[in-house]
């Protein structure tokens, strides 16, 4: 069983950036993906970037924006954001899948708001 924690969330002007964080813990296995996602009010849930088999894929949406990264060694998965918009404003989630038994576990979430 995998549990994940997200961190980093706050109010940021627009055009300015902030790093997230999702710490991993229990039955972490190299062969899994892990992504971010996002959920505004109103909207449906969304992926914004994936890390598997490793390869990073992005939403066109935030695509030369936003950086994903893994620390395998720290069970840590990363987001960084930068020129961030009003639009980016949302709930962000990291989900971690194994890929050999389709096991997922989602984090709690963390509120990123980008407003002046």
């Amino acid at each position: 069983q995998v549990q994940l924690v997200e961190s980093g969330g706050g109010l940021v002007q627009p055009g300015g950036s902030l790093s997230l964080s999702c710490a991993a813990s229990g039955s972490v296995f190299s062969f899994s993906a892990m992504s971010w996602y996002r959920q505004a009010p109103g909207k449906q849930r969304e992926l914004v970037a994936v890390n598997s088999k490793g390869s990073t894929n992005y939403a066109d949406s935030v695509k030369g924006r936003f950086t994903i990264s893994r620390d395998n060694a720290k069970n840590t998965l990363y987001l960084q954001m930068n020129s961030l918009r009003p639009e980016d404003t949302a709930v962000y989630y990291c989900k971690y899948v194994d890929l050999r038994t389709q096991y997922s576990a989602w984090g709690q979430g963390t509120q990123v708001t980008v407003s002046s």
